[in-house]
């Protein structure tokens, strides 16, 4: 039988690594980036093209390659930085697999540009599809150039599978961010097709988080600091008050490198436990410096997973670091005062003589006097114009109707005794009866009527979401506007990353209502707003939505559609606690069991259940 086992060809093998470390165009700016500041480059400039798929360009002024190293680069495994498999646990550069530039040359048209500094001329290589095409000196900057061209042009498959170019664009903002943020003393330069987007100067850290993610962070974050034999955290925290229901900025960095860990994500989280509401987000930019021994970064080909030796102990304190940093926001009490209040001694024979209260007893609020006044014998209440009042009138209207179209009837509220004023009440609960019947809302948060098959219990904040998500998505399809201007138009200033994704949902925003003007270097004019959302910020709103389109991706226009619909309605139901009159009760079922689906919210959440009156009777069974 003839053998079938095969040696791939370096190419093969070459373009399945590729697979694995080079995933989009953000991918390949990383790596390059990453290798510029291995090189001890201060200064790096990124030059993009069609999102990376045409070309992405990265200059730096590094110490350069000799002409053998430039050749060896492109090799598989060939690295400076690793020597013995116990360098891969002490390890405080980004890159050490050498896969990158092989991986790179695999899947793309590869030219280098570079030069020692000690040295007059530098070195050209041309590779292509892993293919060595030319190498030859040049006249070039000290440093290092690298220009990719065409990437995935020999795997068509990989090519089709790119998102848009401004979902790849936003990708490369990302990387780039995670980067920059780890290295605030090294200057970063990104264009996209001729167009400067970023500029961000060498300065200190806190500088740095406001260059990338808007000034408007200044006044939320806090310090975090801790110092122990095990780890140390540096960082900020931002405030509670700033906590945002989507995505906020949440960064971890371990050795000067991005980390992706959950784990400690719940360790930040369980700091601000009672202090933000559940399902909102809060930004934090962490630092860990831990010995290289302690930590596995060699567990993941992007190396964004790290692996500690003693997870459970860094987690204890980095929790108890954002607690303190918290603790110290708290505003304090100064008791040290000039002078002190005058308190009195006290003395057994003073007597305090309780105050004395004067009312009328023959005052009735209900009866009207010959001259005009409310009240027999109290002048205080005038009622202009006063008559009798018919207070059998004020119910004549509230009849009993069980018509509702595209609602099953055993979901409808039926009819309930007529109230009387000896009627039971419930702590915390307010009554009302509209047109199909009695509602009763309990603590600010359920609505109680009665139906045919027993008792419906409707949640008044998911029901209402319900409403708004039909009309809000209703507007955005068909365009029709109702927006209202403001006074004073507030200012949504933008990240690149965001700014590059806000053109995509702006035909949706103008749809819903909002009314955004561009003044240049990421910033919006907000001069007009839909109805409805009185009392929100009309910035947070939008930068939520904003997050939300940044994670759906704007590709799939549905989607998008759909999540624009529901953040709105979520930012402008009726919040938990607030107490409903009993119009506003029956508008609110009224218009719950008109839409399509009454019994979940747009994200699956249950909004109504009912109670058989069997199981009600179970309850008082002997």
């Amino acid at each position: 039988m003839k053998d079938i086992i095969q040696l791939l060809p370096d190419s093969v093998a070459n373009q399945i690594a590729a697979g694995e470390v080079i995933q989009r165009p953000a991918s390949v700016v990383k790596e390059l980036v990453e290798n510029a500041l291995d090189a001890g480059a201060d200064e790096v400039h990124i030059l993009i093209t069609d999102a990376g798929k045409t070309a992405i360009q990265v200059i730096d002024n590094g110490k350069g390659m000799s002409e053998t190293d430039a050749r060896l680069s492109f090799e598989r495994h060939a690295t400076s930085k690793i020597r013995t498999a116990a360098d891969l646990f002490a390890l405080h550069t980004m890159g050490f697999r050498g896969e990158a530039l092989a991986s790179v040359a695999a899947v793309a048209e590869v030219e280098l540009k570079t030069r020692r500094p000690d040295e007059q001329l530098g070195t050209r290589i041309v590779i292509a599809g892993s293919k060595f095409e030319r190498q030859e000196t040049v006249s070039c900057a000290a440093g290092s150039n690298f220009a990719v061209k065409n990437l995935f042009f020999n795997v068509p498959a990989r090519r089709k599978f790119l998102k848009s170019d401004k979902t790849e664009y936003k990708n490369i903002c990302e990387e780039l961010e995670r980067i920059a943020l780890v290295h605030p003393d090294v200057e970063f330069h990104l264009y996209h097709n001729d167009a400067e987007h970023y500029n961000l100067p060498a300065s200190s850290l806190r500088q740095r988080i406001l260059s990338v993610h808007g000034k408007k962070l200044n006044k939320e974050l806090l310090d975090v600091e801790a110092d122990t034999s095990l780890v140390k955290i540096t960082g900020y925290v931002a405030r509670p008050e700033s906590a945002t229901r989507n995505r906020a900025y949440q960064y971890f960095f371990v050795n000067g490198r991005y980390m992706y860990h959950p784990y400690f994500r719940k360790a930040v989280l369980e700091a601000y436990d009672k202090l933000i509401p559940a399902g909102e987000q809060v930004s934090y930019f962490l630092y860990f410096e831990v010995d290289p021994a302690n930590i596995d970064v060699n567990i993941h080909p992007t190396k964004t997973e790290i692996k500690f030796e003693n997870e459970h102990a860094v987690w204890q304190i980095l929790a108890a670091a954002v607690k303190e940093a918290l603790g110290k926001s708290v505003p304090v009490i100064d008791f040290n005062m000039e002078e002190a209040p005058d308190i009195p001694a006290y003395s057994e024979n003073r007597y305090a003589e309780p105050p004395r209260m004067h009312y009328d007893e023959q005052y009735n609020p209900f009866k009207t006097t010959s001259n005009g006044y409310r009240g027999s014998g109290s002048p205080y209440r005038r009622n202009e114009g006063a008559a009798s009042y018919d207070w059998e009138q004020l119910y004549a209207a509230t009849e009993p109707d069980d018509s509702r179209e595209g609602v099953p009837a055993e979901e409808l509220p039926g009819e309930a005794p007529a109230s009387s004023t000896d009627q039971p009440t419930l702590y915390g609960a307010a009554s009302g009866q509209g047109s199909s019947g009695q509602y009763m809302q309990f603590k600010g948060r359920y609505i109680l009527t009665s139906v045919k098959s027993g008792l419906m219990l409707i949640d008044q904040h998911r029901a209402h979401v319900r409403v708004l998500f039909e009309q809000y998505l209703s507007r955005i399809r068909t365009h029709l506007r109702a927006s209202q201007g403001v006074l004073f138009p507030e200012i949504l200033q933008l990240s690149a990353a965001e700014d590059t994704m806000i053109g995509s949902i702006l035909g949706d925003l103008s749809a819903i209502g909002f009314e955004l003007t561009p003044l240049g270097g990421g910033s919006y004019a907000v001069s007009g707003v839909p109805e409805g959302i009185e009392g929100l910020n009309p910035v947070e709103v939008v930068l939520n939505m904003l997050h939300t389109a940044m994670e759906k991706g704007s590709d799939v226009k549905d989607e998008v559609h759909h999540a624009l619909a529901l953040t709105l309605a979520k930012a402008a139901a009726i919040v938990y606690g607030q107490v409903l009159s009993p119009d506003e009760i029956t508008v609110l079922t009224d218009s719950l069991f008109a839409c399509e689906a009454p019994n979940y919210t747009p994200d699956g959440q249950l909004v109504l259940s009912i109670i058989r009156e069997e199981e009600i009777a179970k309850l008082f069974k002997r």
